[in-house]
């Protein structure tokens, strides 16, 4: 009797649609997280080349002081809030759950709630850029009085301050879910010594954006209402508040962006050295050092506002303090891959360009922690400087190096190695060229968030050079989009495979990209590397 076989109708695109925006699978979520991100990420690296060209050159004339000031503001608050945070959250919410061995997060609605207030958010404070007026006087950091409605009477003002209010109420719900999913739904046999590092940077920076997110978010809060309601919580007696409750977040914040880089350089670089990697438990105690100590070093933005000496003395050590741990996974890292079997791929690269770029920032972040030194350079292009390298130079290196080491699994495809080491190689070159010149802007005295300067200063070289370094960054970000069309939407990269790298950790344990379940039967943990120990019982088995 004849087989017959029943045709199986595919959901048409709407379904599909549909199907993207009811979803509360961590992986759906993730990528949506990714590809928001990403797209905040192009519209912030056009702003940072209009501000780029307006400084190319003394007398230009490209846009005005106040849509200039308002394209400064909108590209740091893009690039932290819209870009980096949520590419970390993202990348966590992909990754963390297989890692664990879960199904998925373990509040999903919250998650996927999550995504969309941060979405929302971005397009609100996008929306307050349009109308105008978004911190055109006060700036990213919107101090008062600078951000009162005396200075700032546009309500584009008031649309950009409530985005980013959303902003932490999304990244709150995402904190909650972390924390919950990482305690209550590891795989059995995985102990806290056991939870790969990646996961154990997301431990941390959840619990510091609980601690720290709700004091912005307050803050905010209370500067809408003096703004809008004649509330008076900010005021002239008090003129420090605004500070202290800004730069009580926004310190913390910079860990909060570079502790998830930190955690996908300690996945890549003991997989492309073929070790483990060296002083586990000193690494994961260094993590969470740095988020303690993240807390108390906010001061140091304030050296110049006048604090009282004796403070500034204890917030000068200790942001040099932490430095320590900071350096023991700098150490670490070199450590493991010291006589390693060194596999340069792209991810592998990214990591290096990481190390290299982020030891320059923390070094002049140590030198501008001394107070003399800050009192010098407070409010230059050296602070500029020091600032993208360490969150470009960090963050970014360490973005890309998660994107070239995690889109096989998430693809099912790997992207070409050899235009990945282009994209390498044009953005490093890149970033120095367009960053290093502005240390020496910095101590040559040329001021931050200036739409113009004279031609008898001696700043129009430095700032040519800093212009086709900008430009340079952009060619690389396009190398990487051109690989990522050519490889994996137009599908000629290479099938990944479900584990292309040989790695440790349980993501690639499942297929690529994983099944909606992540796993059909839930998996037993017995070490910290449960993949290398099935491979290597896998050898030990006689051949039949």
């Amino acid at each position: 009797m004849a087989s017959v076989s029943i045709p199986i109708e595919k959901p048409g695109m709407w379904a599909r649609v549909a199907a993207w925006l009811t979803t509360v699978d961590h992986k759906r979520i993730g990528i949506m997280y990714l590809a928001s991100s990403f797209f905040f990420f192009l519209l912030s690296g056009i702003f940072a080349l209009i501000i780029r060209l307006q400084l190319a050159q003394p007398g230009m004339e490209l846009v005005n002081q106040n849509v200039y000031n308002e394209l400064f503001t909108m590209h740091g608050t893009g690039m932290i809030f819209l870009f980096v945070i949520p590419f970390l959250v993202g990348l966590g919410n992909y990754i963390v759950p297989l890692q664990l061995g879960a199904r998925d997060m373990a509040f999903p609605r919250i998650n996927a709630l999550g995504f969309w207030l941060l979405l929302f958010a971005g397009l609100v404070m996008e929306g307050g850029f349009l109308i105008g007026g978004t911190a055109s006087n006060a700036a990213w950091t919107a101090y008062v009085p600078l951000s009162t409605r005396q200075f700032s009477p546009q309500v584009g003002m008031d649309i950009w301050l409530f985005g980013i209010v959303l902003v932490g109420i999304s990244s709150t719900l995402g904190a909650v879910n972390f924390l919950v999913t990482i305690y209550t739904m590891r795989a059995p046999g995985m102990t806290l010594w056991r939870i790969p590092f990646f996961t154990w940077t997301i431990i941390v920076t959840a619990a510091m954006i609980l601690l720290a997110t709700p004091v912005l978010t307050a803050a905010l809060i209370m500067l809408i209402s003096d703004r809008n309601f004649n509330t008076q919580f900010f005021t002239t007696a008090n003129p420090r508040l605004w500070q202290n409750m800004f730069w009580f977040y926004s310190h913390p914040a910079v860990y909060i962006m570079i502790l998830p880089a930190m955690g996908v350089l300690s996945e890549v670089i003991p997989v492309f050295s073929r070790k483990p990697l060296f002083g586990w438990k000193a690494m994961v105690l260094s993590t969470i050092l740095i988020g303690v100590l993240g807390f108390t070093t906010w001061v140091h933005h304030m050296f110049v506002s006048g604090v009282d000496p004796l403070v500034e003395r204890f917030f000068m050590f200790t942001t040099m303090v932490i430095a320590v741990p900071t350096g023991v996974k700098i150490f670490s890292w070199i450590a493991t891959m010291w006589k390693g079997s060194l596999n340069l791929k792209t991810p592998l690269l990214m990591c290096l360009g990481f190390i290299s770029t982020f030891v320059i920032g923390g070094i002049s972040g140590v030198m501008q922690g001394a107070i003399p030194i800050d009192m010098q350079v407070h409010n230059t292009y050296w602070v500029v400087a020091h600032f993208h390298y360490v969150l470009f130079g960090g963050s970014v290196f360490g973005i890309f190096a998660g994107m070239y080491y995690w889109l096989p699994k998430i693809t099912g495809r790997m992207l070409n190695d050899k235009l990945g080491k282009f994209h390498f190689a044009l953005m490093w070159i890149g970033f120095n060229t367009a960053f290093f010149p502005m240390h020496i802007l910095g101590l040559e005295g040329m001021p931050r968030r200036i739409a113009t300067y004279a031609a008898d200063r001696g700043w129009d070289l430095p700032n040519l050079i800093a212009t086709i370094g900008a430009f340079m960054i952009a060619a690389s970000v396009l190398l990487f989009m051109i690989n990522y069309v050519v490889s994996i939407v137009a599908r000629r990269g290479e099938v990944a495979g479900d584990d292309p790298w040989e790695a440790n950790t349980l993501e690639w344990a499942t297929s690529s990209p994983p099944p909606v379940y992540n796993f059909a039967r839930t998996p037993v943990v017995e070490s910290e590397r449960p993949l290398y120990d099935q491979r290597m019982a896998a050898q030990a088995k006689p051949q039949a």
